[in-house]
């Protein structure tokens, strides 16, 4: 009971933080807009009543700034919980969620997008299948040489990312330096400039039912983390639930990337400090990775958004800021490595 209300008071605090971050995420910008007022216009807003603010200011604050915390929170818990939950399923803390492929082949279909000189909505959709479509050439190694082992999966994921770093490499190289390069590069480091609130419902709609469904399955998880003889022992269909974990983190993953670019260190870190925080058992640590991967997510966009005159890539940041972290989690479980 102690434990249950230790985690239920943390989710509480930390679902409290995230309200707080996004009032003043949009309050704070190139356009001040004070809390007072953020907090009026959203409220009118949601109760459909007339505004009593300018509408430069509504615009900023509905329009702009709204939907891009909104998404920028959803792919920060889905980053988060995908990783979390690969490196349960796979008993590898360095495991992250594109470990499968999944974040260079959307690269390549964004970037092939950018080629035929399609609109941002088909270089969304491209990523998504190209993310799903590396994944599933992963997934076919295995079974083409009948040897199905994690690990087998892991190297196929390393061969498979290379594989697709050398294309998207190609495809920079024959692509126009003066106009389609700079969009892939820029596409590939992460962006949520461009986020209206027409992504909301399709982002919904692609990341919350893969987000619901780990969630239910985290004792499963849990089961299957002790070993495959274990988890066989107490009932588990170690491959059905493998298999349905997998394809919900890559689906998180893919449909982060088609919303957003490609943004690393999110799905690698955030499941670590949670694992601080509250513990091994994924029955914790995916809920309170969906907080605080957004919170993290949200504070990053924020500062990109401060820093300098122009907006600086979201994976610049977040690498500013896992990297540091990353060496000081590897110092101090540095005995335990050994």
């Amino acid at each position: 009971m102690a434990s249950k209300r230790k985690i239920s008071i943390t989710i509480v605090l930390l679902t409290a933080v995230l309200v707080l971050l996004v009032v003043f995420s949009i309050c704070l910008g190139k356009y001040p807009v004070s809390p007072k007022e953020s907090l009026s216009i959203l409220f009118r807003a949601a109760t459909f009543k007339e505004q009593l603010a300018d509408s430069m200011t509504v615009n900023v604050v509905l329009r702009l700034r709204l939907p891009r915390i909104l998404v920028s929170i959803f792919v920060g818990a889905a980053l988060s919980i995908s990783g979390a939950c690969y490196q349960s399923i796979f008993q590898n803390p360095l495991v992250s969620p594109d470990f499968l492929g999944v974040s260079s082949g959307a690269c390549i279909g964004a970037a092939v997008a950018i080629l035929l000189g399609l609109s941002s909505a088909f270089i969304s959709g491209f990523a998504f299948i190209g993310g799903i479509l590396a994944v599933l050439i992963t997934a076919s190694i295995p079974a083409l040489i009948k040897n199905r082992s994690n690990i087998m999966l892991v190297l196929s994921g390393i061969i498979v990312g290379s594989l697709m770093s050398s294309i998207l490499g190609f495809i920079k190289f024959v692509a126009d330096p003066q106009t389609q390069l700079a969009s892939i590069t820029y596409w590939t480091m992460g962006d949520f400039s461009y986020a209206s609130n027409a992504d909301l419902l399709p982002m919904v709609i692609v990341l919350v039912p893969p987000m619901i469904i780990l969630l239910l399955m985290s004792w499963w998880m849990d089961v299957l983390s002790m070993g495959q003889d274990e988890a066989r022992t107490l009932g588990a269909n170690v491959k059905l639930v493998r298999g349905v974990a997998i394809v919900c983190s890559t689906l998180l993953t893919a449909g982060s990337i088609c919303f957003a670019g490609s943004i690393g260190w999110v799905g690698l870190i955030v499941p670590h400090f949670v694992r601080m925080l509250v513990g091994s058992s994924n029955r914790r640590v995916l809920p309170v990775s969906c907080l605080i991967g957004g919170i993290f997510m949200l504070v990053v966009d924020t500062l990109t958004r401060l820093i300098g005159a122009a907006e600086m890539p979201v994976s610049i940041m977040t690498g500013i800021i896992g990297a540091p972290f990353f060496c000081w989690l590897l110092f101090k479980k540095r005995n335990e490595i050994a």
